[in-house]
């Protein structure tokens, strides 16, 4: 990835020597060798040359060694001749002189916002409410000075007290991290942190580096850099309010406030960088000629530390600025000065003065200058300005080469406003990458990942093979594509562990080899070797993890079986977890998996379709979308345990699912798993299919309760939507035993249509609808007159058959149930069924006649057709009731008897005589000796004349009388006791004491009235009770 356009001039042919750059807004300040400054203007968007605005002859006698910019006061800092001196913009006048701050060698400006609480501001004045915090801009400038530091602070543009500290050793550069810790640099091996706030220093420490640069032995211009000695200036950059970036030799460590290091990656350079500058995300170096090996490809570099050694002749000759990614410690560009190829062998230029802008994304700037000096007199130096491509660009190069890892970091270090579509951008890039981890067997990484991006079902199970992913399966080649990435992506060579190696035996065998020759190449620098040295070990020694490769050991199907087992169980994961959800986002909006039948198939949408779901929470999903996501979960969960765990589809099928039948049924059937194919028929509401299924098995069972059991079991648990899916598929089971087919319609779980398994079973056999008809009054409390009647219509038409058949058994034991049913229950229409009756089944009409309220014509059928006088005389026992108008069904039954209206009935003077001698109380005394015949004997009736010539000895009225006498007596004889009184006076005496009673609590006795006092009460009644004492 090269996230920098290519170096352009702003500035050519600059004949004196610069020795400071400055880049604030759209001015450049150059300050030279001779302490003049020239301002330009320049366009960062444009590639012309910059514009000459101003020119400061001899602003200083000598050279000018650094600028900065305070914004606070809208001044120019620059240093020279060891003092740090303020020019107020536009007008550089008065300048200001810094003289507390003599013998500097650098400085650093850091300014800031901070929250001043307005209660502090008021020194404790009293303040209505709670003010908002007050905004001050703070600057702060560091002057490094010789072993000492000198701070100047202005808030809001108002200087505040200098404070001075004493240091070890002299700052050379110095950098803030925040408005509290800098960072010195003492020499190109010696940093310190520095805390304003506590004006003490911590020494950096860092691992002691494993080697020096041994570029001299690539080359002769490395070896004359290596004579040269190590430069003056330290490398010294900041990178985020907590981290600053060392240079020690050829190695960049990060460290953080605490002087340590805070990443264990260091920056490897071949040789020790010149100057370093910083544009987040990017580490800019110098690295002197011969010591940068050609990159391949012409423009980003392989990784630092991890180039390929190259022989002298593919050295780039000229000078590099190498760009590294603070977030991988990687090279990811290259940079040769001049950028045009040169066809000396030897550098043409040297360049210097890496200059950033403070602004985000703001040029970096240089300068070059021709190494001969006599070029270098007549054209003079340049400034290039190297321009940042735009973010969207550089992740989407990131990408493209399946960088997917470092894309994400870069992402993390932008800001929104920078990048709009940033949120976008991050779930389409960490999709990207849960596919990479999952080619290269993280499963469970990737898997959590798609958890946590809410990404469509269908595109987490579309990377499994066909038997688990079925039609949704898709080719590795096309994963990229299938979540949003980039098409041609394959054809590039990934750059990190982010993408999938799918380079076959025969290259991983090629590239050991070529490791093996660079090994032993004379020409490569002796860290490289070691570094390939390292590498070649470990890849002889590495297992590649993907399904494709071939293990060393030669076991290569036991590890494809091992990563599936793996890959499935990520997978496990992943529809145990979506499962629950989408239930319940399915739950708000009350839908449930019993209602899976009334939803189209997933066969019946394209896998274009499927693909197409959005990857958004499940909340913000239509019901549609809801029950496909639920439909590809179950459907893939099932296929799973039907591939790797078959014992666990018992359950799932057993309980209500979304699982797509026709993904599973033909693998099912190929496995016999015909119990767990019912279950999910059944769940699915084919029932069809379930029954015939049953029916299928029941051919190869021989008894028959095991044959017939299980469909009756299914068929009981039918609904009566679907009464004739039952009745079809139970006219078998009737075929093969009525008796055990009956109980499909005696469930106590559904209850079907009545009246239509009444009309199917009687076109089976009235028998089995009688039997239904019973089931439903004796068991369910039937009360419905229309089951009645046609349970009796029923019994009648079977005593007819029964009688036509000349089957007196049947006939009996029908026309019993007949009439026992219409003697015993009220639910159904006499009049009906007597008009069904024949003439001969008397005591069916007569029964019905009773209830119909014709007693006489009922007891005329008992009495003169079927003479049966004791079914006569219970009849009339029966709805015998002295208060309503049956109290004289008896009377009518000896009418019957006495005065019969059948001419051709016997003599019943011996039954009446009979029924008069157990009922006489029921009968009337003057009308049944009405109805005597003459030669009836008075002992004949003897009971009964007993019964009703007895008188009664007292008659109400006269007792009432005496009541009522007794009463009044009883209620005067009290009036008169209460009315009585008793007088006592001072005189008067108590008759058991002898002592006067005066105003004591008193008794007084009855009959006569005798008064005592309380306490004597009890001895005086005694007395009156007992005579003797008396």
């Amino acid at each position: 990835m090269a996230p920098f356009n290519l170096p352009n001039t702003v500035l050519s042919g600059f004949k004196e020597r610069p020795e400071a750059l400055l880049a604030q807004g759209d001015r450049l300040y150059v300050g030279t060798a001779t302490g003049s400054l020239f301002i330009y203007e320049y366009n960062e968007l444009s590639d012309n040359v910059s514009t000459l605005v101003d020119t400061k002859k001899g602003l200083s006698r000598r050279s000018i060694d650094q600028l900065g910019y305070i914004k606070d006061i809208n001044s120019l800092v620059s240093l020279s001749e060891t003092i740090p001196t303020l020019y107020p913009l536009p007008s550089f006048t008065p300048p200001t002189p810094l003289t507390r701050a003599k013998g500097a060698l650098t400085f650093a400006i850091h300014s800031s916002v901070s929250n001043l609480d307005p209660s502090d501001a008021n020194s404790g004045a009293n303040t209505v409410g709670r003010a908002a915090p007050i905004h001050t801009m703070m600057t702060q400038l560091i002057v490094g000075c010789r072993r000492k530091v000198v701070i100047y602070t202005w808030k809001d543009g108002e200087a505040q007290e200098i404070k001075e500290s004493i240091l070890p050793h002299s700052p050379r550069v110095a950098v803030f991290l925040d408005s509290d810790n800098v960072c010195f640099a003492y020499s190109p091996t010696e940093y310190a942190m520095f805390s304003i706030s506590k004006l003490t220093t911590l020494d950096v420490t860092t691992p002691i580096p494993a080697n020096t640069s041994m570029g001299a032995f690539s080359g002769l211009t490395g070896y004359m850099t290596l004579g040269l000695g190590a430069r003056a200036k330290p490398g010294l950059v900041r990178l985020s309010d907590t981290e600053a970036l060392i240079v020690k030799d050829n190695q960049g460590f990060v460290i953080g406030t605490d002087g340590r290091q805070t990443k264990p990656a260091t920056i490897d350079w071949p040789s020790p960088p010149d100057e370093v500058a910083f544009v987040n995300p990017y580490i800019f170096s110098i690295l002197p000629p011969g010591t940068v090996p050609a990159p391949e490809n012409g423009g980003a570099s392989l990784p630092s530390g991890s180039a390929p050694a190259a022989p002298q002749s593919s050295l780039i000759p000229s000078p590099v600025v190498q760009v590294i990614s603070s977030l991988t410690m990687q090279s990811v560009q290259t940079l040769p000065f001049p950028p045009i190829p040169s066809t000396s062998s030897a550098a043409t230029c040297t360049i210097r003065l890496l200059t950033s802008s403070p602004a985000a994304k703001a040029p970096l700037f240089l300068v070059a200058t021709p190494s001969d000096r006599t070029v270098a007199t007549s054209e003079g130096s340049s400034i290039w300005q190297i321009q940042m491509k735009s973010w969207g660009d550089q992740i989407d190069e990131l990408v493209q080469r399946c960088l997917y890892s470092d894309a994400l970091s870069l992402l993390d270090t932008l800001d929104k406003a920078l990048l709009p579509d940033k949120d976008q951008r991050r779930t389409l890039i960490r999709a990207l990458h849960a596919v990479s981890q999952f080619r290269l067997g993280k499963f469970d990484d990737a898997i959590n990942a798609f958890i946590e991006l809410d990404l469509n079902p269908a595109k987490v199970v579309a990377l499994y093979p066909e038997r688990i992913a079925g039609r949704l399966s898709v080719p590795p080649d096309d994963w990229i594509p299938l979540f949003g990435g980039p098409a041609n992506q394959q054809s590039l060579t990934p750059k990190n562990d982010d993408a999938m190696s799918t380079k076959s035996q025969n290259d991983s065998n090629e590239s050991k080899e070529k490791l093996l020759e660079q090994s032993a190449s004379p020409a490569m620098p002796v860290r490289a070797s070691v570094r390939r040295g390292a590498a070649f070990v470990a890849l002889l020694s590495s297992k590649d993890k993907d399904d494709d490769s071939v293990s060393i050991s030669g076991k290569k199907k036991v590890k494809q079986v091992d990563d599936f087992s793996r890959s499935v169980n990520a997978l496990w994961q992943y529809l145990t977890d979506r499962r629950p959800k989408v239930a319940g986002a399915l739950a708000t909006v009350h839908i449930t998996p019993a209602q899976s039948h009334q939803w189209p198939f997933l066969s019946e949408t394209s896998t274009e379709e499927l693909f197409a779901l959005p990857n958004i929470p499940l909340p913000l999903l239509t019901p549609e979308q809801l029950v496909r996501f639920a439909q590809i979960v179950d459907t893939a969960l099932f296929k799973s345990y039907l591939v790797t765990q078959p014992a666990l589809l018992g359950a799932l099928c057993r309980l209500a699912n979304w699982c797509e039948v026709s993904e599973v049924e033909e693998e099912l059937q190929a496995r016999e798993k015909l119990t767990e194919l019912i279950y999910l028929y059944n769940g699915k509401k084919m029932h069809a299919k379930a029954l015939n299924l049953l029916q299928q098995l029941s051919e190869k069972e021989t008894d028959m309760r095991d044959k017939l059991d299980p469909s009756i079991s299914y068929l009981r648990k039918l609904g009566p939507e679907y009464i004739n899916q039952v009745f079809e598929s139970s006219r078998w089971i009737f075929e093969a035993d009525r008796h055990m087919a009956f109980e499909i319609f005696t469930s106590d779980d559904v209850e079907l249509p009545r009246t239509q398994v009444t009309d199917y079973l009687e076109k089976i056999d009235p028998t089995i609808s009688t039997r239904y008809i019973e089931y439903l009054i004796d068991e369910k409390g039937e009360e419905s007159p229309a089951f009645h009647d046609r349970l009796t219509e029923l019994y009648l038409n079977m005593t007819l058959s029964a009688r036509k058949r000349g089957d007196e058994a049947k006939e009996l034991e029908v026309y019993s149930k007949l009439l026992r049913f219409i003697d015993t229950t009220v639910h159904y229409h006499p009049d009906r069924l007597y008009g069904l009756l024949s003439e001969n089944l008397y005591e069916a009409r007569a029964v019905l006649l009773g209830r119909m309220g014709r007693h006489e014509h009922a007891l005329e059928l008992y009495v003169y057709k079927l003479k049966n006088y004791a079914k006569a005389e219970e009849y009339c026992k029966r709805i015998y009731n002295p208060n309503e108008v049956t109290r004289s069904i008896f009377l009518t039954l000896l009418s019957l008897y006495l005065r019969p209206t059948d001419k051709a009935a016997p003599n019943l003077l011996q039954p009446a005589l009979d029924l008069i001698s157990r009922h006489s109380p029921r009968l009337d005394s003057v009308e049944t000796l009405q109805l005597l015949p003459p030669l009836v004997t008075a002992r004949d009736v003897r009971p009964f004349l007993q019964e009703a010539l007895r008188a009664q000895i007292f008659d109400s009225h006269v007792i009432r009388d005496i009541h009522k006498a007794r009463n009044e007596q009883v209620a005067r004889k009290l009036m008169l006791l209460e009315s009585r009184r008793v007088k006592v006076t001072d005189s008067r005496i108590c008759p058991q004491c002898h002592k006067r009673l005066g105003s004591s609590v008193i008794a007084v006795h009855a009959p006569r009235g005798e008064v005592t006092h309380y306490q004597c009460r009890d001895a005086f009644a005694r007395r009156l009770v007992d005579p003797v004492r008396r």
